[in-house]
């Protein structure tokens, strides 16, 4: 009897089982474009991702506000971003492109009322705002803010690269990690215009050479993260919902102690969605560094998962939040992992696929 009763359970279990949808995007010597894979809601395994789009360069994705436009980046010269009709099927159609007024556009993302897609440009350090048509196709820029300033690496910092580009949910600021100066510069959304302003305060600062490079929310207001690529460090900060500004709190190492940094480097960075823990992905060391979060918004590391997919580039959360897929852009693969939702520690599932050189991942909703 109770052996049945484990069997009908099991059953049951797995007939409320979904698949998930995640995009993958891509860009190095085995991009493949953008690819559409799933994971099953239940055990985490991941079917074989399709292309669905040949795009060059697509090393950044977001979606519109209703999912049916996806959006890309171009890594040419010159800059470029794209935007993709998404069908039932999962196919997509290219709409249009539109020049994003700088070069190297390397970050976006859809602001909160869905009327504008913003880009970062790295290889000019700069920011645009392009309108979104009805369709979800591309306005050419309505805004245009080009970044200034230098770091202490005189190899890396000798001038402004935007790395990251993000709006807070109530739609009245964007943030944005610049590697190049050291300061997360902060803009006033004005989003019925497509306008971007540079905020009073204009930025918050990082350690001087420490180059942020993405940035995370708190789910819950109040805080916001910075990962850190150039020294290997997570910097939270309190987030100041009237003005915009940003007070560092705290500053930790994302590598193991005692780890070298040699070849190593911080790329993204996401918060569980419950707010209990922070993610941040080490490349060269090839880990994900888990933090819990506390009630001040100050971190606490709590793991280091080891041996994920070679040099881990990007990863994304599934909206319920109990999963993390994590794409190696130099292992060509990604990789699933099991979240602990009360304490936000992962478990490796051993579900891996090709994808070739990933960078991205991002969750339909």
């Amino acid at each position: 009897m109770n052996l049945n009763l484990i069997a009908l359970c099991s059953i049951v279990s797995l007939s409320h089982a979904a698949e998930l949808t995640y995009y993958v995007g891509t860009s190095g010597p085995q991009a493949k474009g953008i690819l559409r894979g799933t994971i099953n809601s239940e055990t985490g395994k991941l079917s074989a991702p399709v292309v669905i789009a040949d795009a060059k360069g697509a090393s950044y994705l977001a979606l519109s506000k209703d999912a049916k436009t996806l959006y890309a980046t171009s890594e040419v010269a010159g800059g470029g971003v794209a935007a993709y009709r998404l069908t039932a099927g999962g196919a997509a159609t290219l709409l249009n492109a539109q020049d994003s007024q700088g070069k190297g556009a390397t970050h976006l993302s859809v602001d909160s009322t869905g009327r504008n897609l913003l880009v970062a440009n790295y290889g000019s350090g700069s920011v645009a705002c392009l309108p979104l048509q009805g369709d979800g196709s591309l306005l050419p820029a309505s805004s245009f803010n080009q970044h200034v300033g230098v770091g202490p690496n005189a190899k890396r910092q000798a001038g402004p690269h935007a790395h990251g580009i993000y709006a807070d949910a109530a739609g009245r600021f964007v943030y944005v990690p610049d590697l190049g100066t050291d300061d997360i510069f902060i803009y006033r959304l004005d989003a019925a215009k497509g306008l971007l302003t540079l905020n009073d305060p204009k930025s918050g600062r990082v350690a001087p050479g420490a180059g942020p490079r993405h940035f995370a929310f708190h789910p819950q207001g109040g805080f916001a993260y910075s990962c850190n690529e150039m020294a290997l460090t997570v910097s939270a900060f309190k987030l100041d919902a009237t003005s915009g500004g940003l007070t560092q709190i705290q500053t930790l190492p994302t590598l193991p102690e005692g780890a070298s940094a040699t070849g190593a480097s911080t790329a993204e960075i996401f918060c569980l969605p419950n707010a209990k823990a922070l993610y941040v992905s080490n490349r060269g060391h090839d880990s994900l560094a888990v933090y819990a979060i506390g009630a001040d918004g100050k971190l606490a590391l709590i793991q280091h998962m080891l041996n994920t997919p070679a040099t881990p580039r990007g990863f994304g959360l599934s909206p319920d939040g109990r999963w993390l897929v994590c794409a190696g852009q130099k292992s060509g693969t990604v990789n699933a992992y099991r979240v602990d939702l009360a304490t936000g520690k992962l478990t490796d599932t051993q579900q891996s696929v090709v994808t070739g050189s990933s960078c991205c991942i991002l969750f339909t909703p």
